[in-house]
């Protein structure tokens, strides 16, 4: 229970360790990129692309794409901000019935910025939001080999002997 309690007093924003970069003199600066998270629907869907490309995943048609986001209850964004540049680095997005039931779909972070915490904090934010909205059902969709990751977060297989059904066109 400790994991769901800790969704609610984390904050928004997460920063990365420090790195430096030579300038052009040699001297060396501090750069510290931070992670920040947005609701904002209004993506480049290019950018999204791009991400999902990343890590392997089917193109899908950008007007479906737009269209689901549109459509979502929920949209979250993750960007590593250095200074004035930002760059999406995870995705996430969740359909509703706006009161009882939620599902995460579309979870993604660069292979670059996986192993880190991202993914878990990327999980933490989206279901905070979902449960500020007071949504309590909230499940997903997991490849195999992502499971145990979903587990670790407090997901559970096939609670309460419920079994999902699908209906797919021929």
């Amino acid at each position: 229970m400790g994991f769901w309690k800790s969704l609610f007093s984390s904050p928004d924003a997460a920063t990365l360790p420090s790195r430096t970069k030579p300038e052009k003199n040699g001297a060396a600066i501090a750069s510290t990129p931070r992670i920040v998270f947005s609701t904002d629907r209004e993506l480049d869907l290019y950018e999204l692309e791009e991400l999902c490309d990343a890590v392997g995943w089917s193109r899908r048609p950008l007007r479906k794409v737009k269209k689901a986001l549109q459509h979502s209850f929920l949209v979250v964004s993750m960007w590593e901000q250095r200074g004035t540049k930002r760059r999406l680095v995870g995705f996430a997005r969740a359909t509703s019935d706006c009161a009882f039931n939620a599902t995460i779909w579309d979870v993604v972070v660069h292979p670059k910025f996986q192993s880190q915490g991202l993914g878990k904090a990327l999980m933490k934010y989206t279901i905070k939001k979902l449960r500020n909205e007071d949504i309590s059902n909230i499940t997903l969709f997991a490849d195999p080999h992502v499971v145990d990751f979903y587990r670790r977060l407090g997901f559970i297989l096939d609670p309460e002997g419920i079994k999902g059904m699908f209906w797919y066109p021929d």
